[in-house]
Parts: structure tokens; C-alpha cells; sequence
């Protein structure tokens, strides 16, 4: 009896290693494009640094002074008499900040009426604390003297 059939060292040696090739190419060739000079790796400077992938933006002032301006509102209309001393909440709708005053102190000289408060202010970019101080104008509406952070 003869044995016609061929060994698989033959057969499918050359083709195995040709698949072998070929699937290391096709897994590295994609990787080559993260290793370009556009990712910075080798010390080139060609990173634009003023591209800014932030969503929410940082601002010093408080929203344009809206946030402000609404504590101060909570604050001069409150009825002292009917708080007790107890927490009072504020809330603005046009920026998303809210918090709570948890401190006024009436000084009345002559005319003049001023509250002294502490309050704290949750908004997208954390929570602060601030103290200030609103008083009444000569015509009996109520100015904003202060509003300072708290470290």
C-alpha cells in the first residue's frame, strides 16, 4: 500500500506562517498612527495648547454679580422677626448656584439700616462661602456694600 497523502509540515506550513504575518500587520498597523509626530512623544512642539476641551466656563465674578444680587434680595426682604435665627435658602435660576444664609446681624444707625450675613454658595464650579454686608440708601432701597469669598 502506498501512501499518497502529503504531511501537514508541507501543506499548511507556508500558508500558517503568511496568516501569522498578516495578522501582526493588521494588529500593529493601526497602533502606527498613535505614535505620529502629532501626540508630542519625541519633544516636538506642534501641541496647540490653546485648544480648551473645558464645558463649563471659569469666571472670578459671581455670574456677572446675578448671584449676588439675589443673596442680597434674601437677605434685605427677610423678616427677621419671623427667621428666629434660623437657616435661610436662596436659590438662582439663571446661573444654577444656590445656598444658604446662615447669619444676619441688624445694626440700625439713625437712618441708615445694614445687615451683616454669612452665606454659602453651591454652583457647578463647588462650594464657597461668603460673607457680606447690605444696607439701606437714603431712599430705603437696599445696596450691596460688600460681598467677599472666604478662604
Amino acid at each position: 500500500m502506498k501512501d499518497i497523502a502529503k504531511s501537514l509540515k508541507r501543506t499548511k506550513g507556508k500558508a500558517l506562517r503568511k496568516s501569522r504575518y498578516i495578522l501582526v500587520l493588521a494588529a500593529t498597523l493601526p497602533l502606527s498612527g498613535c505614535f505620529g509626530s502629532s501626540m508630542d512623544l519625541f519633544g516636538n512642539e506642534t501641541v496647540d495648547s490653546s485648544i480648551s476641551t473645558s464645558t463649563v466656563a471659569r469666571s472670578n465674578s459671581l455670574q456677572g454679580g446675578s448671584d449676588e444680587m439675589t443673596v442680597q434680595n434674601a437677605v434685605s426682604s427677610a423678616d427677621l422677626t419671623k427667621t428666629g435665627g434660623n437657616p435661610l435658602p436662596w436659590a438662582n435660576a439663571s446661573t444654577g448656584s444656590a445656598g444658604v444664609v446662615t447669619a444676619i446681624e441688624e445694626q440700625k444707625n439713625g437712618n441708615m439700616i445694614c445687615r451683616n450675613f454669612s452665606t454659602t454658595r453651591h454652583s457647578y464650579e463647588g462650594i464657597a462661602y461668603f460673607s457680606g454686608k447690605t444696607c439701606t440708601a437714603g431712599s430705603g432701597n437696599w445696596q450691596l456694600m460688600s460681598f467677599d469669598r472666604q478662604s
